[in-house]
């Protein structure tokens, strides 16, 4: 993750400006100028992290905004935490030196972003752990937080499982509702096919069996099986198994982690998951600040 990039940046601009960090009545009001101090990140409960590296570019773009804060912060952490390692409760992550007033104002703007992004990496483990020993690998889908998106995505490999689409531009998906524009699946297919782009790949999403042996009779190079049963997404691979055909399946919808497994053990070679991004809960952390 390049936390410089001008995207991220643009990300962690917007979050302190939202929260007008400059203009922290507060803190200006209780803390002296120059007040240094030590803050420490800690879990509050097990968790995987995820956005570690947003705490030194969150200050380091508070300096860019401020206009008169010259110091540097220290942010340190021991060696074996970082992005992707589970977390004990209790645990610290980090540990931040700075000024005081600068820490105070960037404290849930840091804390909401890692929540969020462990939060994410947390339940995105679960379903990676669900599934270990199968081959199906889980993946993520374009349901994210309207603005986060390569936050969420990241904080998805984190935890083990893998992007689907970045965006609408990254590769052919047809959905239902393009299928009901097109026609059909057929005629969706077929115009998908001819008017592609370079070589995208070209899935399509099926809603029964019968759907699926005409999209895969048709040239379809994905199928997505959506809202079967694992019953039907085994049938579904046994099919593609027995004709021979690299067509990769990826079954979708319905799926939690009481039955990712079942879903998982038919064989299918990608599950993905919207709850990964569109509704989890944030992991609790906390900052703890002393003068030094």
């Amino acid at each position: 993750m390049d936390w410089t990039s001008r995207r991220i940046t643009a990300i962690l601009e917007n979050a302190l400006l939202e929260d007008r960090a400059t203009r922290d009545a507060t803190s200006y009001a209780c803390i002296d100028v120059n007040q240094r101090a030590s803050a420490t990140l800690l879990a509050k409960q097990d968790c995987m992290l995820s956005g570690l590296g947003c705490v030194h570019r969150i200050l380091d773009v508070y300096a860019m905004l401020d206009g008169a804060i010259t110091s540097h912060p220290e942010v340190t952490s021991h060696t074996e935490i970082f992005d992707g390692v589970r977390l004990r409760k209790g645990q610290s992550i980090a540990v931040i030196v700075h000024n005081a007033r600068v820490i105070l104002s960037c404290e849930r703007v840091i804390l909401n972003i890692m929540q969020r992004m462990s939060g994410i990496a947390t339940l995105t483990r679960r379903y990676v752990d669900a599934v270990e020993g199968t081959g199906t690998v889980i993946l993520d889908t374009r349901k994210t937080a309207p603005g986060l998106r390569v936050l969420d995505k990241y904080a998805v490999t984190c935890g083990g499982g893998h992007n689907h689409r970045l965006d609408l531009s990254d590769g052919v998906l047809i959905k239902n509702n393009h299928i009901a524009l097109a026609g059909g699946v057929l005629p969706a297919l077929d115009r998908a096919l001819r008017n592609r782009r370079g070589s995208e790949t070209v899935e399509i999403e099926v809603r029964s069996l019968d759907e699926f042996e005409i999209v895969l009779e048709h040239g379809a190079e994905a199928i997505l099986l959506d809202n079967m049963t694992p019953d039907q997404v085994r049938q579904a691979v046994e099919r593609v198994r027995k004709l021979k055909l690299a067509v990769p399946l990826e079954a979708s919808g319905g799926i939690t982690l009481e039955n990712v497994r079942a879903y998982a053990e038919t064989g299918v070679n990608f599950i993905s998951v919207g709850a990964l991004t569109h509704s989890v809960p944030a992991v609790d952390l906390s900052m703890r600040l002393a003068p030094v």
